[in-house]
């Protein structure tokens, strides 16, 4: 590969060689964990390729994909809406607005086509990174419901106690311990990200403000 390649798709590829190392690392760990509980319960051990299916992992990933998406599109959503002045993270409640008369920006040779295929696509699109990360918490958090109720039914069937269904499971303290210990802290550091990037700096960094920016500037400029 060029080294131009590297060079435009570099935050892609560094951010998910990240997720890989971690994913692995979460797998790695999990399993050991595993096995240290079933050895406690006098159970034998299992192997890698039985934790990979286990809903004790499977249930631990969508828990925390679904935060991730849950935290993103509300951030897209809200950002789409609400305003912090001063801060990098928001638009500046001053200006005008900057997606309006989406046909007649359509028409420049550089726009993306859907925007000339009538007004239901250009609303569509104009829509659809939201939607689309909506989805994906919807099918995250459905995931993580399934495995974790899968995961407490074999924990019920290890200490003799009747299986919850997974309504039931729905409906349980345990299942949305999990899903709010991490909302909490998705919601925690986006509002710590707008509130300190009115007043703190990253050199070159697209999600702060130029370093001499001054602390009244609303968004990145």
């Amino acid at each position: 590969m060029s080294k131009k390649f590297w060079k435009d798709n570099g935050l892609t590829i560094v951010l998910m060689l990240m997720f890989v190392g971690s994913i692995v690392g979460h797998f790695l760990a999990g399993w050991m964990v595993e096995n240290e509980d079933l050895a406690r319960h006098g159970g034998e051990a299992i192997g890698l390729s039985q934790f990979l299916v286990d809903p004790l992992f499977l249930s631990t990933v969508f828990e925390n994909w679904e935060s991730e998406f849950l935290q993103m599109a509300t951030y897209v959503l809200l950002t789409a809406c609400l305003f912090q002045r001063g801060s990098a993270e928001s638009r500046d409640p001053d200006a005008p607005p900057r997606d309006k008369a989406l046909a007649k920006q359509g028409e420049k040779p550089d726009a993306p086509g859907v925007l000339r295929w009538g007004q239901t696509a250009r609303q569509l699109y104009a829509n659809s990174l939201g939607v689309a990360l909506l989805v994906l918490f919807a099918l995250s958090f459905v995931l993580h419901w399934l495995f974790s109720a899968r995961d407490a039914a074999d924990e019920a069937a290890l200490h003799g106690e009747a299986a919850p269904s997974a309504i039931e499971h729905l409906a349980s303290a345990q299942f949305w311990f999990e899903s709010f210990q991490n909302w909490q802290s998705e919601f925690l550091s986006t509002a710590v990200l707008v509130v300190l990037s009115i007043f703190l700096r990253q050199q070159e960094s697209p999600e702060s403000k130029g370093v001499a920016a001054p602390h009244a500037q609303t968004g990145t400029g």
